[in-house]
């Protein structure tokens, strides 16, 4: 171990803002991102409702011709590395260019770009499929062009977790910066899954509500009457470095990245284990990492999804790591007002908890009305809430039962 790993920059594009500081604002001011899909026509689903990303136009980051080359969740990814890096004040040069790692994850990849190639193989032939098609739909594209787009040349790579691909990423980063084998790293993940296949496939899971025209109470993660998620889409980058290091540049260090849990289920394909046993044993690990007690746990943003099954189990993974203490620790779902975002969730989410104990606040859980008695435990209904914070833990759980924990401990 190499003392603490410190983040000092972050970026997003996601349904609530082209910004962090954009959508912190509207997360504390308990906005939701839910809407009428508009990137395609949903008339034949049965879902017509996602958390699109809004306004986003890809040649504001990046070469115009290139952005045309690059899947959606590629564009977001640049987008979201240019902001942390500007954020973090690194500079990459050619003496430290190998020194820095890449790890932006992304559960599917790009979906669009698949999606349409099938559909011209299949119309129009093989010969007029895309010779950039593969560079769109691999799922490590997006950390590739970041490679590419900033010049960073040492490790670089995606990490495909489902739901858990973006905090398992970041994670990842995390332990490679221990070892010494980087310096600093962009940690983060991307994920633009709302097509008509992505949606009719989630949908034919069971995962989606169908409530189309209920736009003002969906969806409700804990609430009694939920009924499943909203597909949400976005990007989230994280700038990790040695405490030391960033103190050495005078960055301006944002908060600690204390610790990681990762474990797995092994259970069943997409249902977690109801016991809920796979994610409290990563919430254990992540806090074990973080050298920190279940007593110093101030704020939890939870997996959230507003599926019966995701919240209850998530629930009882709670229950079972802190007893009694459960009790009095706020818990929200963010993913009331940004949707799911897939692989990318639990980077955004780890943007949130950085915010949460920088500024103090606890964002809402929104759309909560009716108590479930299988989740009875604060969920910070509603409002936003001030608090002080000195320990977040942002939980992301994904099919295939993988679980991953992120610890965020405020910079003192």
């Amino acid at each position: 171990m190499q003392g603490r790993i410190v983040i000092t920059g972050m970026g997003t594009v996601n349904p609530l803002g082209l910004s962090v500081r954009e959508s912190w604002d509207n997360v504390i001011a308990g906005v939701s991102g839910v809407a009428p899909i508009t990137l395609f026509d949903s008339s034949s689903l049965a879902v017509h409702i996602a958390a699109e990303v809004k306004g986003f136009k890809p040649e504001n980051y990046m070469d115009p011709r290139e952005a045309r080359r690059r899947d959606r969740f590629e564009q977001f990814t640049i987008a979201a590395a240019r902001e942390a890096l500007t954020d973090s004040g690194l500079e990459i040069t050619e003496a430290n260019a190998g020194r820095i790692g890449v790890i932006i994850s992304s559960a599917i990849g790009g979906l669009q770009s698949l999606q349409d190639a099938v559909l011209v193989n299949h119309t129009e032939g093989p010969r007029r499929v895309s010779p950039f098609l593969i560079p769109m739909l691999m799922a490590n594209g997006g950390a590739g062009m970041t490679a590419i787009e900033f010049g960073i040349k040492g490790p670089c790579f995606s990490v495909a977790s489902a739901c858990a691909s973006g905090s398992d990423g970041i994670g990842t980063a995390l332990m490679m910066l221990h070892t010494g084998m980087i310096d600093a790293a962009l940690a983060g993940a991307s994920e633009a899954t709302i097509t008509s296949t992505g949606v009719a496939a989630f949908d034919r899971v069971g995962a989606m509500s169908r409530q189309n025209g209920n736009l003002s109470m969906i969806p409700q993660p804990f609430d009694k009457n939920r009924d499943g998620l909203v597909m949400g889409e976005g990007a989230a980058v994280l700038v990790l470095e040695r405490e030391a290091d960033a103190k050495a540049r005078g960055a301006n260090i944002l908060a600690e990245l204390a610790g990681y849990g990762a474990t797995a289920d092994a259970h069943h394909v997409t249902a977690p284990q109801e016991n809920g046993e796979g994610g409290a044993a990563a919430i254990r690990m992540a806090l074990a990492s973080a050298k920190a007690d279940f007593e110093d746990v101030n704020y939890i943003n939870a997996h959230g999804t507003g599926t019966l099954l995701n919240d209850q189990t998530e629930t009882r993974a709670v229950k079972a790591v802190f007893g009694d203490l459960a009790y009095k620790i706020p818990i929200s779902s963010t993913k009331s007002m940004t949707g799911h975002m897939m692989g990318a969730t639990g980077a955004l989410e780890a943007i949130f908890c950085v915010q949460a104990v920088r500024q103090g606040i606890l964002p809402p859980t929104i759309h909560y009305e009716t108590p479930d008695p299988e989740c009875d435990l604060d969920y910070v209904p509603n409002k936003a809430r001030e608090a002080n914070i000195s320990l977040a833990i942002s939980n992301a759980f994904g099919f295939g039962g993988h679980n991953a924990v992120l610890a965020v401990r405020k910079y003192i």
